[in-house]
C-alpha cells in the first residue's frame, strides 16, 4: 500500500505543468476615473454646490457696481413661476454662523452706517426670522415675569396672560414685514427703488437690540425700564435712517422726510414695546 501510494505520488510531482505562452497574455488598461475631486475646486454656494447670489426685487441698492442687475436674464431662469420654489428663497438663507454674528454685531454701532454695503451682495432672512422668533419668545417670558413679579410683591392673584404670545407675534413679524414694503412702495414712487429682500434684512437686524433691552427691563424700577426703551428705539431708529439715508438721497428734496419718517416709525416701536409690556397695573 505504501509503495503504491509513493508511486502515485510520485506520478503527481513528476506531472509536467504545461506553460502558457507569452501570446495568451492580456493586457489590461486602466481608463481615467470619472470620479469628481472632492470638494469641488469651484466656487459654490454655503447650502449646495447650485445655489447662486441672492436675486433681489431692485438690483440698485443691492447689487455690487459694475455687476449684472440680479434679477436680469443673465441670472434668473424659470420665469415668474421660479418665485413659487424652494430653491428661489434658498440663496437668502444661504449665510453661517459667522456671518449672522458679524450682521448683528454690526447692528449695535448704528453710526457706522455700513450695514447696507457689508450685506449687498448676500443679503439674507435667517437672522430677521431668528431675531423676530426670539423676541416673540423673550417678550412674552419677560412681560409674563415682570407681571408676576409685581403680583406677588403686593400679594395679588396673578392669570397668565396668553395673549403676549400673539401680540407679540403680530407686532414683530407683522412690522419686518409690513414696514419694508411699505418703504419698499414709497421708494419706487419716488424713483430710489431698492432691493426689497435687502429692506427685511435691514429691518429685522435692527430689532436685535430689543432682545437685551427686554432682558434689562425686568428691573422693578420704571424710570430705569424708559431709559432703556428709549435708548433701544434710538439705537434701532438711528441704524435704519443712516443705513438708508444714503440711497434715499437720491429721491430729491422729499429724502428728509423719509428718513425722519423711518426714523420716528422704528421710536414708535420701541414706545408700543414699552407701554404694553413693560407698564405694569396691579
Amino acid at each position: 500500500m505504501s509503495g503504491g501510494y509513493t508511486s502515485i505520488d510520485n506520478q503527481k510531482v513528476s506531472g509536467s505543468v504545461p506553460a502558457v505562452s507569452d501570446s495568451s497574455r492580456v493586457s489590461v488598461q486602466f481608463t481615467e476615473s470619472g470620479l469628481q475631486t472632492f470638494p469641488p475646486s469651484g466656487v459654490q454656494g454655503k447650502i449646495s454646490g447650485g445655489a447662486q447670489p441672492p436675486r433681489d426685487a431692485d438690483d440698485s441698492f443691492s447689487r455690487p457696481a459694475g455687476g449684472p442687475p440680479r434679477g436680469s436674464d443673465e441670472s434668473q431662469g424659470g420665469g415668474w413661476l421660479h418665485k413659487f420654489t424652494v430653491a428661489a428663497y434658498k440663496p437668502y438663507f444661504d449665510v453661517d454662523t459667522s456671518d449672522v454674528l458679524d450682521r448683528l454685531k454690526e447692528s449695535l454701532y448704528p453710526f457706522r452706517g455700513t450695514f447696507t454695503e457689508k450685506t449687498a451682495t448676500n443679503p439674507d432672512l435667517y437672522g430677521p426670522f431668528w431675531i423676530c422668533s426670539t423676541l416673540i419668545f423673550v417678550a412674552a417670558a419677560i412681560g409674563t415675569f415682570v407681571t408676576y413679579i409685581a403680583h406677588k410683591l403686593r400679594d395679588k392673584e396673578w392669570n397668565y396672560d396668553i395673549n403676549l404670545i400673539t401680540w407679540s407675534a403680530g407686532v414683530f413679524y407683522g412690522y419686518v414685514t409690513v414696514v419694508p414694503l411699505v418703504l419698499y412702495v414709497i421708494l419706487k414712487y419716488f424713483s430710489a427703488p431698492s432691493g426689497l429682500v435687502q429692506l427685511f434684512c435691514l429691518y429685522g437686524y435692527s430689532l436685535f437690540i430689543f432682545i437685551p433691552a427686554m432682558c434689562l427691563s425686568v428691573v422693578p424700577l420704571e424710570i430705569f425700564r424708559w431709559i432703556i426703551a428709549g435708548v433701544a428705539g434710538f439705537m434701532s431708529a438711528t441704524f435704519v435712517a443712516l443705513n438708508l439715508k444714503a440711497h434715499i438721497t437720491s429721491a430729491g428734496e422729499s429724502w428728509f422726510l423719509i428718513v425722519a419718517g423711518i426714523f420716528l416709525l422704528q421710536l414708535a416701536l420701541a414706545v408700543v414695546l414699552k407701554l404694553y409690556l413693560f407698564t405694569v397695573s396691579v
